[in-house]
This record gives C-alpha cells, sequence and structure tokens, in this order.
C-alpha cells in the first residue's frame, strides 16, 4: 500500500519556494506604497504588477529542478546533501532579501544578499549540471533575473542612500 502518491514530492518540491515568496509578500504589500513608491528608480526598472508573476514563474522552476535532482539521486542521502543544500541555502537567501531590503530598509545590505543569493544560485546550478542538466536549465531564468535584480537593488541604493 503506497502512503505517499507517486505526484506528492513533485509538488511538494514545486510549491517549497513559494511558502517564502507568500510570507514575504506580506511585508512588500505593506512596504510598496509607503516606502518604495518614494524610492528613486532607475528607466529600466520593471513596473511593480511584474514581480509577482515573474517570481511565481521563477519559484515553480527552481523548485521542479530541485525535485529533478532529489529524484535522480534517489531522495534525501549522501549524494543528495551538497546539490539540495547549495539549494536551501539558496532559498534561506532569497527569502532573506525581501524582509531586509523592504521591511528594514537595508538597501546596501539587501544587495550584499542579492550577491551572495546569485553565488549559492550559481552553485546550485553547477552542482546540478552533471547530476539533471533539465535541472540546472531550469535555473537559468533565474539566474538573469538575479542579475537584473542586483544591477536594480544597487541603483536603488545608490540613488537613495540618504531616504530610510
Amino acid at each position: 500500500m503506497e502512503v505517499v502518491p507517486a505526484w506528492a514530492p513533485a509538488a511538494a518540491f514545486t510549491l517549497l519556494p513559494h511558502a517564502g515568496g507568500f510570507l514575504g509578500s506580506n511585508i512588500t504589500k505593506r512596504e510598496i506604497p509607503l516606502w518604495y513608491e518614494s524610492l528613486q528608480k532607475p528607466s529600466w526598472c520593471p513596473p511593480n504588477w511584474m514581480f509577482a508573476p515573474v517570481w511565481g514563474t521563477l519559484y515553480t522552476s527552481m523548485g521542479y529542478g530541485s525535485y529533478l535532482v532529489w529524484k535522480e539521486l534517489g531522495g534525501f542521502n549522501e549524494k543528495s546533501l551538497v546539490p539540495l543544500g547549495l539549494y536551501a541555502g539558496n532559498l534561506a537567501l532569497n527569502w532573506a532579501w525581501t524582509p531586509i531590503f523592504f521591511g528594514a530598509h537595508k538597501m546596501g545590505w539587501g544587495l550584499v544578499t542579492l550577491l551572495l543569493t546569485t553565488g549559492a544560485a550559481t552553485a546550485t546550478t553547477a552542482s546540478w549540471y552533471n547530476i539533471n542538466k533539465t535541472a540546472a536549465y531550469l535555473m537559468v531564468p533565474y539566474l538573469a533575473w538575479l542579475s537584473l535584480a542586483s544591477a536594480l537593488n544597487y541603483r536603488i541604493w545608490r540613488d537613495n542612500r540618504n531616504k530610510r
């Protein structure tokens, strides 16, 4: 008798990244009209409505990639410790950015967090490549978006250093 349906791990891994995004969205929703809108932003800053669908897509993509790695390596075991550990570190850093940038208004520390996130995401992608190339390719849009987000965070920090 199968206790866990075959689709459940795929669903759990795919949905997991959304948990931090959902929790962070409460901070973001509160701070956009009160604080973020008052900041000077570059002309190439994406419109606010774009962030939720982009992050939803990226979280789904990286979450499914983590499932592919977990499945390929036979679950949680010694072989999966590094690739899934790097991924967990990446997620923790990703989730930390919102309370740092939006919650605490620490734009410089937000940038540091984003750069660390990008490093962890890059290491994750590299570690996944020899395990499951599809999983690694699913991380590429995330890496591209992190590059844009880092540049945007830098410009906002540089142009608003004196704002709180």
